[in-house]
């Protein structure tokens, strides 16, 4: 069986998500998309577990893969957190590095949370924060709970809290995870960054390259995501993580990383955004106020890359780039994502093509024409890889502007896509 999966995404236990990130909602919107299977998020907040403890059933019994009691939408739920370790690095700087963990039964998810109290209070953030415990320390602990616990770095090239970020301290996983390297077998890209950007990077090689979504609202749900094939086997924890640690990602659903709103480097305060080749001529310095520019993922990448732009890794999993498509029909209206209109539409497209990935990627352009010609153009610009993105930068998202329409101010940059890289 081939299905889409959302290996990354968050609760509303976590800070700053949507209250609507319940169980109920989150089974309703993964089948409204078309994602089969999608991750709990925050087990490791104490009341998060209690809803999941009381409210999934597991599919069969071993199998670590549950679905929603009473549900009849098919939807698979696997459970996930993510944890933000805080600690010094041997020069004595501090360092703060996002990490997304499976729990192969709730049993273990339970243990997990034992062990990570230690290290902070878990009931104050879906997405927590354990204090002096650093990469390789994690790791440890958690294959103490159990061996099939699986542990990866989050959006591997943000800024302040990605493994490889500018400000990490890091430049390879055996830098952060030292001998608990072993034991990392992928890596998540982030929305910044795309899997021709991470290519030319070859340490990066021996990893499995993953996408999630990292949602903070429903409808963020699959903005990033993998798809995966069980074939005719049953779909387990261990199949899933098995087929992570040995490549068979059969495709990767991805941002624009353009979208990202880390890509380019920049200074919000200033409303400076630079490519890393601008950036430079300044000295990483805002060239407003001379401050130091948050340095964007294409820069960091760039400094890190030893291979030529377009080079892809034997094998390497294909992609394909997507715009959500409340965004899409929004541009094409004008109309903001969360206008009756856009929801009316993306409602009647669902509806008639059974998916939103239905309409993103597969459907008949033709058919779709058939509701909003303009939708259509825009929706198969974006499958040809033709959209265009104005870059985000220091923490402000990239802006959607698939048919190249509006005109940029010279503060937002000059965009330049991946194959000018």
């Amino acid at each position: 069986m081939e299905y889409i999966a959302d290996l990354h995404l968050h609760s509303k236990y976590a800070m700053a998500c949507s209250e609507q990130l319940t169980l109920e909602n989150m089974d309703a919107a993964a089948r409204e998309k078309g994602i089969k299977l999608i991750v709990t998020g925050d087990f490791t907040h104490p009341m998060w577990l209690d809803q999941l403890k009381s409210r999934l059933a597991e599919t069969s019994e071993g199998s670590g893969v549950y679905s929603l009691k009473g549900s009849s939408s098919g939807t698979r739920f696997m459970l996930s957190t993510e944890v933000c370790t805080i600690f010094e690095d041997r020069s004595g700087k501090a360092r703060k590095i996002h990490h997304v963990v499976f729990a192969p039964d709730l049993q273990a998810a339970q243990q997990a949370n034992a062990a990570l109290a230690k290290y902070g209070d878990l009931s104050s953030d879906g997405r927590p924060i354990l204090n002096g415990l650093n990469p390789a320390g994690l790791v440890e602990e958690l294959m103490g709970v159990s061996k099939d616990m699986f542990v990866f770095p989050a959006h591997i090239w943000t800024p302040w809290f990605g493994v490889l970020g500018a400000f990490s301290g890091f430049d390879s996983m055996e830098e952060a995870y030292e001998d608990q390297a072993r034991n990392i077998h992928a890596y998540e890209t982030g929305h910044s960054s795309d899997p021709p950007m991470n290519w030319t990077v070859s340490k990066l090689d021996k990893y499995t390259l993953i996408s999630g979504s990292d949602a903070h609202s429903l409808p963020k749900m699959g903005r990033e995501a993998v798809v995966l094939n069980s074939g005719e086997n049953e779909i387990t924890y261990r199949n899933i993580t098995g087929m992570i640690k040995h490549k068979e990602i059969k495709l990767t659903i991805e941002f624009y990383p353009e979208e990202g709103k880390y890509h380019f480097d920049g200074h919000r305060n200033c409303n400076i955004s630079l490519s890393p080749e601008e950036s430079r001529k300044y000295n990483d310095r805002c060239p407003k106020c001379a401050k130091r520019l948050t340095i964007g993922v294409m820069h960091r990448v760039m400094d890190l890359s030893d291979r030529e732009p377009g080079e892809a890794p034997q094998g390497a999993a294909p992609y394909a780039h997507a715009i959500p498509l409340q965004e899409v029909i929004a541009y094409v209206t004008k109309k903001g994502t969360g206008s009756t209109y856009v929801k009316a539409t993306y409602s009647k497209l669902v509806e008639r093509f059974g998916s939103e990935f239905n309409v993103l990627l597969k459907s008949d352009i033709g058919q779709i024409a058939e509701i909003d010609k303009d939708l259509a153009r825009a929706i198969e610009t974006v499958r040809q890889d033709k959209a265009h993105v104005i870059p985000g930068y220091d923490g402000n998202f990239g802006i959607v502007d698939i048919f190249n329409e509006a005109k940029e101010s010279r503060d937002r940059g000059t965009q330049k896509r991946i194959s000018e890289f």
